[in-house]
């Protein structure tokens, strides 16, 4: 960030631009690689930040022996969520406002202080962190599982699993894997224990031989991958607020005679509607309904998931609703030929769809993240915090992927659907499409909910209800 502040603040490091006629002069190589290294200093922090403070943050909290761990670490993601959208919302708003009327510097400088500050406030406190230590490379033992059931493909599993025909890790409260993927348990057997093991019972060769542990590992991350991948369509549907920039520049934005929203700036209701949502749900709604039922009451993690993908789909539908009407008045009027033309229509009709996407995020989204950080094992907690975030990076990638073809299919019998003229292309239509897809979505995420089976993450709520004596959860149907 400062290096990104001194193209601000230092006139030798951005091109000189004449003010008057808006002429700049090209960038000199130093200037630009100036500028490079900064973005890029700046993505590798927010890769370490990102992909590891979440996971960081449940363990300081992460109390398996207390009766109230499970709703700490809902409370947290959800707060945790939260924060970050609220960070977003201050972003585009607060730091652009003063970006564009007190200059860049002061705009870039402000993010600088709020770094340095959090930096600071970390590394002070550091001495009071839990801090786990890697001993290993979880990816390099995911792997080494795979590479050792392809070399054992051809061994035959035992009939009746015992600990002797398996290797144990020391210490290790597994002592067979299971019976699901069973084809994985290639890689934990051994075959001469003379050959395969070591004298102090280790691996001989860890790419041919791997602990139950590792297997176990393996198997809990693709099963739930199924689950997870049905909130990609979510985030592709999210992804549509692009198109209602330009259909809110079309439509009268004006809330009062001498104010509009701008067009851009209407994204900020979708993180206004998770910021306000998820303190409602933590505070208000679930206090509320435990003192209706008159015991404490929580959603299930895949009825939260699936109440999420319901959101999305019904964004769509409404999407479709009001683009219909938008497109019909546009005709009416004449506007036709005129796609940049603004209709008699409010642009306020656009809401439902960034209200029903704030809704569907924090219930898929942290849904998601707690069903991956309670049923994948401790040592998995950080890929069990950015599996969410991995979906959305696929998400953008198939809406672009759908986008394409809904473009190159439909305007081979004339207009595009998604046509650069809003008026003669239909963009109803597309919305349709999408609402039909998430349909389908909803109908392969309840196909592996049943395959699935229970949460360990329900289970403890279960199991915290039988110790309290108090407690009602809502099950999963």
């Amino acid at each position: 960030m400062i290096l990104l502040w001194s193209t601000a603040i230092i006139p030798q490091a951005r091109p000189y631009c004449d003010q008057f006629n808006t002429i700049c002069e090209a960038p000199t190589t130093p200037q630009l690689l100036l500028l490079y290294c900064s973005l890029g200093l700046i993505s590798i922090g927010a890769g370490g930040i990102r992909s590891s403070c979440m996971a960081f943050g449940a363990d300081q909290l992460d109390k398996r022996n207390n009766p109230e761990n499970t709703k700490t670490l809902q409370s947290f993601f959800g707060w945790y969520y939260a924060t970050i959208t609220f960070s977003a919302l201050i972003a585009v708003t607060l730091i652009v406002y003063v970006q564009d009327n007190l200059g860049w510097g002061m705009g870039f400088g402000i993010p600088v202080m709020l770094m340095f500050g959090s930096a600071v406030s970390f590394f002070l406190a550091s001495s009071f962190y839990i801090k786990l230590k890697a001993k290993t490379s979880l990816l390099t033992g995911l792997a080494q599982v795979i590479v050792a059931s392809f070399r054992n493909r051809h061994i035959e599993l035992p009939s009746h699993a015992t600990n002797e025909v398996y290797h144990i890790r020391k210490g290790s409260m597994l002592q067979v894997p299971s019976e699901k993927l069973r084809f994985l348990n290639k890689a934990c057997v051994i075959k001469d224990p003379q050959e395969d093991l070591t004298s102090n019972g280790d691996a001989s060769n860890p790419w041919s031989l791997c602990t139950v542990d590792q297997v176990e590992d393996l198997k809990a991350l693709i099963r739930v991958m199924p689950l997870c991948s049905a909130g990609i369509m979510m985030s592709v549907n999210v992804y549509q607020g692009s198109f209602m920039v330009i259909q809110a520049g079309t439509m009268d934005r004006h809330v009062t005679p001498n104010f509009e929203i701008p067009a851009g700036s209407f994204s900020m209701f979708m993180m206004i509607s998770i910021v306000v949502w998820i303190p409602f749900y933590d505070r208000i709604a679930l206090p509320l309904a435990s003192k209706i039922k008159g015991k404490p009451v929580r959603l299930g993690l895949k009825q939260r998931m699936g109440i999420g993908l319901l959101c999305s789909g019904a964004s769509m539908v409404a999407s479709a609703i009001i683009e219909y009407t938008r497109r019909k008045i546009a005709i009416e009027e004449g506007l036709s030929n005129e796609p940049a033309a603004v209709v008699h229509m409010s642009a306020l009709w656009i809401l439902p769809f960034y209200i029903l996407g704030g809704l569907a995020e924090p219930f898929n989204g942290i849904g998601q993240i707690e069903f991956c950080y309670s049923e994948l094992p401790k040592t998995m907690s950080t890929i069990a915090a950015n599996i969410y975030g991995f979906g959305t990076f696929i998400s953008n990638l198939v809406a672009s992927f759908i986008t394409s073809m809904v473009d190159n299919v439909t305007k081979r019998g004339g207009e595009s659907w998604i046509s650069s003229n809003m008026n003669k292309g239909h963009y109803d239509y597309y919305y349709c499409l999408l609402a039909g897809l998430s349909m389908l979505n909803f109908i392969y995420f309840l196909a592996c909910c049943k395959a699935y089976g229970p949460c360990h993450g329900d289970n403890k709520n279960q199991a915290e209800k039988s110790k309290k004596g108090d407690y009602e959860s809502i099950d999963d149907s």
